[in-house]
């Protein structure tokens, strides 16, 4: 499989010097370093190529560098069904930097560029609906940045005495939990919740 790849590797930047940056494979599995400007039109060779023929789009996800100066790896997942293969595409993005959509090639990609947007805050031009997802309206950040807190900026609840949803500060109400690590075959030395009915029941 990893000659097949390779081939494979070397064909698609033999067609398409103008997209692919750099290639290599890692664990068994081809990834390829794509200009962002150029995201579209490598993935319409992918697909229509006959050496290639990777029709379907698996998954569309990013990585956050934040010690980068281009911030972002935006990675694309394709499965080609009739040749067995998987191919990885990575674009490097800075942070005020866009990348355009691939809902004209594939529909599938509009969940998967929103996702993007809603966890990263990642702008994918032409896109028809960009808009959050997962998180709440009005919600402020993108959760898998690392540099946002783990604990976010405002906690929703629902308050009985106005009748309404409330947004508030994130205040920590419960003193982290301690956890021991012990092994749970030779038991804890201290009573644990519920140790009590045991006695009870003798």
């Amino acid at each position: 499989m990893t000659e097949a790849l390779k081939e494979l590797g070397a064909l698609i930047e033999a067609k398409r010097p103008d997209c692919v940056i750099a290639w290599d494979i890692t664990f068994g599995e081809l990834n390829i370093d794509v200009k962002p400007s150029n995201i579209v039109d490598l993935v319409e060779f992918l697909t229509t190529d006959a050496a290639c023929k990777f029709s379907s789009l698996v998954d569309i996800t990013a990585v956050d560098y934040p010690e980068r100066a281009k911030r972002f790896d935006v990675v694309y997942h394709f499965l080609s069904m009739y040749q067995n293969q998987r191919i990885r595409l990575r674009a490097a993005l800075r942070e005020d930097e866009m990348i355009p959509s691939l809902v004209d090639v594939h529909p599938s990609a509009n969940w998967f560029e929103r996702e993007v947007f809603d966890m990263f805050g990642i702008l994918f031009t032409g896109h028809p609906d960009l808009r959050r997802l997962l998180t709440d309206y009005g919600f402020r950040g993108y959760p898998l940045r690392k540099d946002f807190p783990t604990t976010g900026y405002t906690e929703v609840r629902y308050d009985e005495a106005q009748k309404r949803v409330v947004y508030e500060p994130v205040k920590l109400v419960q003193e982290y939990r301690q956890f021991d690590f012990m092994s749970p075959w030779e038991g804890a030395e201290y009573i644990l919740p519920g140790d009590e009915k045991q006695e009870e029941a003798k």
